[in-house]
């Protein structure tokens, strides 16, 4: 069972994948009462997504491929899944450089940082830099290490208008390796539950209009 309580890590979204958006919405609206809201497109990404909040700075982004895109670079083929289920989560970093440098001096493999930007329904420009580490604790439809997000000033944040009545109250992540995931997590400055099991999966409790639901990977 994931730990309870308040969730203090420093997570900024959990990310749903799907292998189509409107199934997955109207999946997640019968589970939870609340009805996730289109969000936009990832031009180049080949995703889509529609979001709940989950109360404070925190937030739920349903993603899915984009069929207006001819491309798909997303790092999980949520295209493969059988259905809605966790697939990454998003720290927040107000310090996104000084993450990315001690990545690196501690022999880490780094992506970004890169600049971000969707554009919502009502035309607003959303504008995000993020960067991430290349590590081994992945699978093919889980990874379990976050990918960091620092929101451009001027861009509302998500969860400031995303659908609520959705709020998360447990957090966890388990992995065969959870000695050296922890540790990683460690370099990376990140304060979060890993237990160990026989296989990577990110756990997640909602509290929601339709009561208590668990999602995970």
């Amino acid at each position: 069972m994931a730990q309870r309580g308040p969730v203090t890590a420093p997570l900024d979204h959990l990310l749903l994948g799907a292998p189509d958006l409107d199934s997955a919405i109207a999946w997640f609206e019968k589970a939870t009462g609340v009805r996730p809201a289109i969000g936009g497109s990832h031009p180049g990404m080949g995703t889509r997504n529609a979001l709940v909040s989950l109360g404070g700075r925190q937030y739920l982004e349903v993603i899915a491929p984009d069929p207006a895109q001819t491309t798909f670079n997303f790092q999980i083929d949520v295209r493969t899944l059988p259905e809605p289920r966790l697939v990454t989560w998003a720290a927040a970093s107000h310090e996104l450089d000084t993450v990315v440098s001690k990545a690196r001096s501690a022999g880490l493999s780094v992506f970004g940082p890169r600049d971000g930007s969707r554009v919502r329904p009502d035309g607003t420009t959303l504008r995000w830099r993020s960067a991430g580490v290349l590590a081994d604790f992945r699978t093919a439809t889980v990874d379990p290490v976050p990918f960091f997000i620092a929101w451009a000033a001027g861009s509302a944040h998500p969860a400031a208008d995303a659908p609520a009545g959705c709020r998360l109250t447990a957090f966890e992540l388990r992995h065969p390796d959870a000695a050296r995931l922890r540790g990683l997590f460690t370099t990376l400055a990140i304060d979060i539950v890993v237990a160990p099991a026989q296989t990577a999966e990110i756990i997640a409790v909602l509290a929601t209009p339709n009561g208590e639901i668990r999602l995970h990977s």
